[in-house]
């Protein structure tokens, strides 16, 4: 064995890390799991080409690629919830030719999906325990599946309610739940799917302190994210992906933010952040004294062309705020648009003053998954679509979803192709589609690029400088520290459901954000 290794030393480096050790005479694997040469295709594409992924025992190790790289479809292949066409899966040294959802979850295998598994009207701990119930007779001991689900929290670090119902919980902490699911189910490999998209700030650290822990544990974890900073912060190592094929393994201490990106986009990206403000004097929209059981006394100006930041943690009452404008909320208080005061009740009203909401939950409330590009673009539209006053005009609802699919770049074979078969960073483009329909003159972005790749991520950048310089006026709420910093001009900082700062110019730093969002 010995030999082997020098042999295989001098001839390939790689080759020798992926040798098997021989221990009491029986050959082991040096990694918890092994995918080799994992192919999938669809009809037309090949989702997974000769796919590679190695993983050892008690490492973070990151998956990277922009979105449509074939990440999720790899992660549900060795989840079990799809068979690949070729290749082979290696659990501790044991080879499957695919798994099975039940398999994988007996093999030590959880998976966190960045949409939620939860049921909304369980409490937390029957959502934790769901099919593993304790049992009193014949029914559920509520007592002692209270008591196992603190045990979690405490091992977790976490500071949750077992009682309550998961429909009351913020997605930050909807997401903490899932964790918790999936660590009560004694994982050994754990894959986290972009784990931070709706957290920031304060339950960001509190994640990454939690994976970290994991890891002394001997826990292995499959790290998703396209928030660049965090896996210099806890990944051992990084996989990069391309159109579903592989690209590179390395250590993460070797990589550059720059090499990172360029790996994933397969060419040099420029400056991450477009220049150029061109916010005026002219204040388009005006709140005063906005107020209900979530947000107290919000009162500020948006000016002509301006792109606003509303910054602040998790909770701090930012979409609150914009559901109030939108007037998805009641509250008391007034707004105006050009000096004038309108009355907005509810989010027709809005949509007839011109202002648009691009939600934070894109699939929830902002697309018709069942439906095509073409529809979801048009649906904001159709009273205008009429044609004689009885039917759709057709044509016309073709040839403006054509023109938004080729100027937003969203890519697609077809506008007919179905919604929930794009990409995050395409779905978000159609919802920015549909609104710019509307020729709205005020666009609300709740999380803008959440879950959406580096490349597409410049692309909404792009998109939003250019209807700022259209004079188009934005408010934009984001968790992302480096895209609030880099594309406001102006940044509210918010907490507790009060504005608290206001930064422009030099002072919007990270520094100042953190000073108003965390400091009494």
């Amino acid at each position: 064995m010995r030999e082997a290794g020098e042999y295989l030393r001098g001839q390939d480096q790689q080759a020798f890390e992926v040798l098997f050790r021989c221990k009491g005479g029986k050959m082991q694997s040096d990694y918890m799991i092994e995918m080799k040469n994992i192919t999938k295709r669809y009809p037309g594409v090949v989702a997974l080409d000769n796919i590679r992924l190695q993983v050892r025992k008690g490492e973070v190790h990151a998956l990277l690629g922009e979105n449509g790289a074939g990440k999720s479809t790899l992660i549900k292949t060795l989840a079990g919830a799809i068979h690949p066409d070729e290749g082979e899966i290696i659990i501790q040294g044991k080879s499957y030719r695919h798994m099975e959802p039940r398999l994988a979850m007996e093999l030590g295998i959880g998976v966190i999906y960045q949409e939620f598994n939860l049921i909304s009207y369980l409490t937390v701990a029957n959502n934790i325990f769901l099919g593993n119930e304790p049992v009193k007779g014949t029914s559920i001991d509520e007592k002692k599946c209270n008591e196992e689900c603190l045990k979690v929290f405490e091992r977790l670090g976490l500071n949750l309610d077992p009682k309550a119902q998961v429909k009351t919980l913020s997605v930050a902490y909807q997401q903490l739940v899932e964790i918790a699911k999936a660590v009560s189910k004694n994982a050994k490999v754990l894959i986290m799917d972009e784990p931070t998209a709706a957290l920031s700030g304060k339950e960001v650290d509190m994640l990454l302190d939690l994976v970290r822990k994991l890891r002394e544990e001997g826990i292995s974890i499959i790290y998703i994210s396209h928030r660049l900073e965090e896996l210099f912060e806890v990944a051992d190592r990084v996989t990069i992906m391309r159109d579903g094929q592989y690209i590179e393994t390395l250590d993460i201490k070797d990589c550059t933010r720059p090499r990172l990106i360029s790996l994933m986009v397969g060419r040099e990206m420029g400056e991450n952040y477009p220049q150029g403000k061109y916010g005026t004097e002219e204040v388009v929209l005006e709140a005063k004294h906005l107020t209900n059981d979530k947000i107290d006394d919000i009162s500020f100006q948006l000016h002509k062309g301006e792109i606003l930041g509303f910054g602040g943690l998790v909770g701090a009452g930012r979409t609150e705020t914009a559901r109030a404008i939108f007037g998805a909320d009641k509250c008391l208080g007034e707004i105006f648009l050009d000096g004038k005061r309108v009355s907005i009740q509810n989010p027709g009203d809005a949509l007839k003053n011109g202002i648009a909401f691009i939600t934070e939950d894109r699939k929830q409330q902002g697309l018709l998954m069942k439906l095509s590009i073409r529809e979801n673009i048009s649906i904001s539209y159709l009273g205008k679509m009429l044609k004689h006053k009885i039917s759709l005009d057709l044509k016309k609802e073709k040839e403006l979803a054509e023109k938004y699919q080729k100027q937003l770049n969203i890519k697609t074979p077809s506008i007919e192709q179905l919604v929930s078969n794009l990409s995050g960073g395409n779905q978000q483009k159609v919802v920015l589609a549909k609104w710019l329909l509307t020729n709205s003159r005020v666009i609300i972005f709740d999380e803008p690029t959440r879950g959406i790749d580096v490349g597409v991520k410049f692309e909404i950048y792009q998109i939003m400088r250019d209807l700022a310089k259209q004079g188009i006026s934005i408010i934009m709420i984001s968790s992302d520290m480096p895209e609030l910093l880099g594309v406001s001009d102006r940044i509210l900082v918010m907490k507790e459901g009060k504005i608290v700062g206001e930064l422009a110019g030099d002072e919007i730093q990270q520094e100042n954000v953190m000073q108003y969002a965390v400091v009494d």
